[in-house]
């Protein structure tokens, strides 16, 4: 299945890719679908006599709009790694986004105006169907309701102002994720998925690679980090980026605002966002 919360008539709804409509599952949005612990029947129910929308054009919000916790993972492919100039490490580099932080699969990536090193980031990202803790094998690989794309925008002048990361990955209304959730049934290799992540801007492909390459797996990432907090459904793992970041490039490259940037990966859709100068208040 392929699932995605829809903008409509001022408000939100979770829906289901049936050809080229989306079907109303009588839920606001995906994470509220999620919680339920039937929601895969749910979502798969018969569409007869729901209400439908035209997939072509759709306003689709962040996947899950307010997910408990987004945790992210860096140095995960290995020729990002090389790139940084990093040794291969021996567990996951973990860190956080905020809510806030999310923004739909069609929306304007906000370039803040204390930034001069704005960058991209493709990343698949595993979305949690089931509250899990300390799971283990086919217990994490249950929990992993599917994949969506994540382009984690990073402000890397913040990024590196300390050893901690998170005052450069969350800032606000930064991180398009989207378009929609796909059950690991749809996907070559399921909760282990081996697919193409591609990222371009204004049409040049910057970022190429696929998630053969990653570390940790997406079930490996789930073990890890329910050992160390409860995760519930809804809750999103990006599994980190491949290389071609434009603040490894010689020279560096940034977003200045007014770029096109398109985030892919196989099977699961595309992001398009427009870069935008924040609007001060």
């Amino acid at each position: 299945m392929k699932l995605a919360t829809l903008r409509t008539d001022g408000t939100t709804k979770a829906v289901r890719l049936d050809g080229d409509v989306l079907v109303d599952l009588g839920f606001p949005d995906v994470g509220t679908l999620l919680a339920q612990d039937d929601w895969a029947e749910r979502a798969a129910a018969p569409a007869a006599g729901a209400t439908t929308y035209p997939a072509e054009g759709a306003d689709l919000a962040p996947v899950v709009p307010q997910p408990s916790k987004v945790v992210c993972v860096g140095l995960n492919y290995r020729n990002h790694i090389q790139e940084m100039g990093r040794d291969l490490p021996e567990h996951p580099t973990l860190f956080a986004k905020f809510a806030d932080s999310l923004i739909g699969a069609g929306d304007d990536i906000v370039r803040p105006e204390e930034t001069d090193q704005f960058d991209w980031e493709v990343e698949l990202a595993v979305v949690v169907g089931k509250q899990v803790r300390r799971a283990k094998g086919e217990q994490a690989e249950q929990a992993i309701a599917g994949f969506t794309v994540l382009n984690d925008i990073t402000t890397r002048d913040w990024q590196f102002r300390t050893r901690e990361w998170l005052q450069g990955k969350t800032w606000d209304s930064t991180t398009p994720v989207g378009p929609y959730l796909v059950t690991p049934d749809e996907l070559p290799g399921g909760v282990r998925p081996a697919l193409d992540v591609k990222l371009t801007v204004d049409g040049e492909v910057m970022q190429s690679d696929n998630t053969g390459d990653l570390l940790f797996d997406p079930v490996a990432l789930v073990e890890y980090v329910s050992t160390i907090i409860r995760l519930n459904p809804g809750d999103i793992i990006a599994t980190g980026t491949p290389g071609g970041v434009g603040h490894a490039r010689k020279p560096a490259r940034y977003l200045l605002g007014g770029e096109t940037v398109v985030t892919e990966v196989q099977g699961i859709g595309r992001l398009e966002n427009k870069v935008v100068a924040e609007k001060q208040a």
